[in-house]
């Protein structure tokens, strides 16, 4: 296996291979540091290298004998020929393009199909419709030199961090919602339930997936990394669950389609929603003078003995001033008369308001939103790269208010909240009065996701010290610094949900199941831990064909979740493909999402597994590669 990249994801993908696969990984990394180090932070090339041996040693167990063979790491310039050569592209089975520029994976994927047309490549890549027609034109060129790309197992396989990590970072902000895993369609919902009091067990909806640190008399629980014995038990028997009285779960709740959110109405094609063209205090002021007329008609009505609609009319004439003077007409009708003379006066400011509220919509339509006054029960985003802008989306389509925090006014997620009309604080979030500007004082919660681990923990701790209480998600790398920043918040603050995610941790499973050669749906965090759904054929497993439901299930390994029973010639090839959107429902026949435990697993059977990282390795069965 070859992995080239220049960030954190290229060498958690290469631990992910060692310790996991137990592969012989080769790790390009680039010779004189990221191309472009004012971008981001991320150090010289020998800081890189060290965090990638500290990475891999950890992940590994520190032995020779604990994580398969080792990672050669070769320092390069860039994805070129000679490298590819020196790396030995042209003998491998699987490469992995995890550069942080989309441009220079295409142009490597592009010289390795060339070099290599047998290769299996997995490309990181953020913009989703090149990814499509990349996929799709390197397919073709492996078929052009005489190779069937289904025959080897996915040849090409287009991810993106951003996407793999975003549901997860959101349901962990979310707390008390779904967890939501999309795959192009596929929404699978899971649910934290803690029981509502010591010794009762919560509900486990389809079926449980884990056991949860956290308790009745311990909400927080005790967050533990992937490789700590401390924190959740991923995919309990039974037994164990029967035996859990009083410890929170995460449920398998339902499976649906990914029904895209109405967008809100907008105003002759500008782009900004219609209700956002006046203030609500103005359009309360119209709405009281509208009244006042409808009350000085009525009245008009009661006094003068007019129609109403003649009453109506002399109202409007008076209110506007130009009816005739009311002499020698009875005192109630001049009384009516002066009050709609007054009536007059106070509408002339709420007209003159709305012009200049109107003008000043139209002028500001292309900038950004300023957070209303009075906000409440809203996420603080803090952060708008590549991951903080998937957040924002997937915030959107849920229906989730949401104020942003960016410090650079040229990041990638700055054109997309001006254009969703976000309220957005530009600042830097750890500075005095940025983070109340946001009103992170009655915010629900905090997702701190910038690339820096110490940003994110300087705005939690400054939107703590504001919040006591405020549920705080942290993007942090390392798993040590991670679990030490939770323990000592979590004995700072007792009562409040911290929880810290990786996004190179949550997405490296899903680059490495693609380099294997298999599907991975997506992933749901648990804690630190991570737990996975793949699409896996029954044919050529011994551990699942011709076995029971519950025969197949190794508690702490993988379970089967949802069957596909239908022919081979008449199911989706791809499940991760599979368009739900455009009207096929994820309930259609053959695919069973509440199976049997009885039933028996049959060689043209494809299932949908809840796996640990381990467990899928093992059932994938790969064998060792060869030495030379």
């Amino acid at each position: 296996m070859v992995v080239c990249g220049d960030d954190a994801l290229a060498h958690r993908l290469a631990a992910e291979l060692r310790t996991v696969y137990r592969e012989r990984v080769t790790l390009l990394l680039p010779a004189g540091g990221p191309p472009d180090p004012g971008r981001r932070r991320a150090g010289r090339a020998g800081a890189l290298l060290d965090r990638v041996t500290s990475t891999v040693s950890r992940l590994s167990g520190g032995g020779a004998d604990g994580g398969g063979p080792e990672v050669r790491v070769h320092p390069a310039d860039g994805p070129d020929e000679e490298v590819f050569e020196a790396a030995g592209v042209r003998r491998a089975s699987a490469l992995a393009l995890v550069y942080d520029d989309d441009e220079a994976n295409v142009r490597a994927a592009l010289l390795a199909r060339r070099l290599n047309p047998r290769l299996r490549l997995v490309i990181r890549l953020y913009n989703r419709r090149l990814g499509e027609h990349l996929e799709a034109l390197l397919d073709q060129a492996a078929t052009v030199a005489g190779f069937d790309p289904a025959e080897l197992d996915a040849s090409t396989t287009v991810l993106s961090d951003a996407d793999t990590a975003a549901p997860a970072l959101v349901a962990a902000a979310v707390a008390g919602t779904s967890k939501v895993i999309q795959a192009d369609g596929l929404l699978l919902r899971a649910v934290e339930r803690t029981p509502p009091a010591s010794g009762q067990v919560a509900d486990p909806g389809l079926c449980t997936l884990a056991l949860l640190s956290s308790t009745s008399g311990d909400p927080s629980g005790a967050e533990g990394s992937d490789a700590s014995d401390d924190g959740p038990t991923l995919l309990p028997d039974d037994a164990a669950v029967a035996a859990a009285a009083g410890r929170g779960i995460l449920a398998l709740q339902q499976v649906a389609p990914a029904t895209p959110t109405a967008p809100p109405r907008r105003l002759g094609g500008m782009g900004m929603p219609l209700g956002s063209l006046f203030s609500r205090r103005l359009v309360w002021s119209a709405a009281a003078v509208a009244a006042a007329v409808v009350a000085l008609a009525l009245t008009s009505t009661l006094v003068t003995g007019d129609p109403p609609l003649h009453a109506v009319y002399l109202s409007l004439l008076d209110l506007f001033a130009i009816n005739d003077p009311a002499v020698g007409a009875p005192h109630p009708r001049q009384v009516l008369q002066l009050l709609s003379g007054l009536t007059g006066l106070l509408l002339l400011p709420v007209l003159v308001a709305a012009a200049l509220e109107g003008l000043g919509t139209f002028r500001t339509a292309s900038s950004l939103r300023r957070p209303p006054r009075g906000l409440t029960g809203h996420l603080v985003l803090v952060g708008l790269g590549k991951v903080g802008t998937r957040v924002l989306l997937r915030l959107r389509e849920m229906n989730i208010p949401v104020v942003c925090v960016e410090a650079d006014p040229e990041a990638r997620g700055v054109p997309l909240a001006r254009r969703l009309r976000v309220p957005t604080v530009l600042g830097d979030a750890t500075e005095d009065g940025v983070l109340e500007t946001a009103g992170v004082r009655r915010a629900h919660a905090l997702l701190a996701l910038t690339s820096s681990d110490s940003t994110n923990l300087e705005a939690c701790l400054y939107a703590r010290a504001v919040q006591p209480r405020l549920r705080v998600v942290l993007r942090l790398f390392d798993d040590g610094f991670a679990t030490a920043v939770y323990r000592t918040l979590r004995a700072a603050h007792p009562r409040a949900l911290t929880r810290s995610r990786s996004v190179s941790s949550l997405s490296a499973p899903a680059f490495a199941g693609a380099m294997m050669g298999r599907r991975i749906l997506g992933a749901i965090p648990v804690e630190r831990r991570v737990l996975l759904f793949a699409a896996v054929d029954v044919a050529g497993h011994r551990a699942l064909e011709g076995r029971s439901v519950a025969a197949a299930f190794r508690p702490g390994a993988w379970r089967v979740v949802a069957l596909d029973s239908s022919g081979p010639d008449d199911r989706t090839p791809d499940l991760t493909r599979a368009d739900f959107a455009e009207g096929q429902r994820p309930d259609r026949p053959g695919l069973v999402w509440d199976v049997r435990s009885d039933y028996v697993l049959c060689p043209q059977d494809r299932v949908v597994l809840a796996a640990t990282r381990q467990g899928l390795a093992e059932l994938l069965e790969r064998p060792a590669p060869q030495q030379g």
